[in-house]
């Protein structure tokens, strides 16, 4: 496919990466539905690991088998597939070529009560399996993360030096934030910059409420009169958070919702210019048919096609 002025456009925020690291970036912008057009939706199926099988797979069983996460997001012409080790060693030779594939290098899970994350890929590991990226998860507030921090800033050096992307999953949530806290949009906002600082090619953020958290943080946000009255608004904030838009920052689908209200986030999504939304529960969960029209729905907004 040739190079859209879309495309090319984000491609030349990235000046200090090397040819292979322009290409991986490239060939995720240019797979499926959404190719050429700058926008992305990616499939990450890493919550067997965070929340566990049952929680995850039961209320659709087909889904406790990693080739069906590959075929869902092929067939429905997402732009990757973005999983731990074992999934994408499942159906690796499978699938070869025909998705561009996320190796998500660190993981928790629901059996401790640490905000931290453990190492679980390299950078070794997503280039035997033939990835475009690593992700990598980070916890801004957590009293771990300067080391997740520091962690990062080395695997992020390796894979760019490898010629791999990197997406960061930027999720505050610590002791001084409260639920309602870790979606709050001042700190979604600082988040998704601080994921910037740290190098990342593309970032992963919950979309953000309009509470504001940070009580300095609020007085800004007041005295500068910064709109934050709609989801839009917010999204676009974010998204200028993250180096004026330099950088792809992408949004979760979160916990699973109808239909309704997550194509409600989606259009706000798109319309506060977010580069698109990494969605999991809230399509593996659905039967296969229903999954697929809904992904199809959520690709024709990002397509303005609806």
């Amino acid at each position: 496919m040739t190079l859209t002025p879309q495309v090319k456009a984000i491609l030349d925020h990235y000046e200090s990466d090397t040819p292979g690291t322009r290409a991986n970036l490239y060939r995720l912008m240019n797979t499926g539905k959404l190719a050429g057009t700058g926008k992305l939706v990616i499939l990450p199926v890493d919550q067997g690991f965070e929340h566990g099988p049952g929680r995850s797979f039961a209320p659709n069983p087909p889904a406790y088998d990693p080739h069906y996460h590959y075929s869902l997001a092929i067939e429905a012409g997402l732009n990757a597939f973005a999983a731990p080790l074992g999934m994408l060693e499942a159906g690796a030779s499978t699938f070869a070529g025909q998705i561009p594939t996320i190796l998500k290098c660190n993981s928790s899970d629901s059996l401790t009560t640490q905000k931290n994350q453990a190492v679980t890929g390299t950078v070794a590991d997503a280039l035997r399996l033939g990835c475009s990226a690593i992700g990598f998860t980070i916890y801004p507030a957590s009293d771990y993360q300067f080391h997740q921090m520091e962690q990062l800033r080395e695997m992020a050096r390796e894979a760019k030096n490898a010629g791999l992307a990197v997406v960061v999953w930027s999720y505050p949530r610590g002791p001084m934030l409260d639920k309602a806290g870790e979606t709050a949009i001042d700190i979604c906002a600082y988040a998704a910059h601080i994921a910037a600082e740290l190098g990342a090619h593309i970032i992963k953020v919950k979309p953000p409420t309009e509470d504001l958290c940070l009580p300095a943080a609020k007085k800004v946000y007041i005295d500068e009169k910064v709109d934050i009255a709609t989801l839009p608004a917010r999204i676009r904030h974010v998204v200028q958070s993250a180096f004026a838009g330099r950088r792809i920052v992408i949004f979760s689908g979160g916990e699973h919702t109808t239909t309704a209200h997550l194509l409600d986030t989606i259009r706000g999504i798109h319309q506060g210019g977010g580069f698109g939304s990494i969605i999991g529960r809230n399509t593996f969960q659905r039967p296969r048919a229903e999954a697929l029209k809904l992904l199809g729905e959520i690709t024709d907004i990002f397509a303005q096609k609806v």
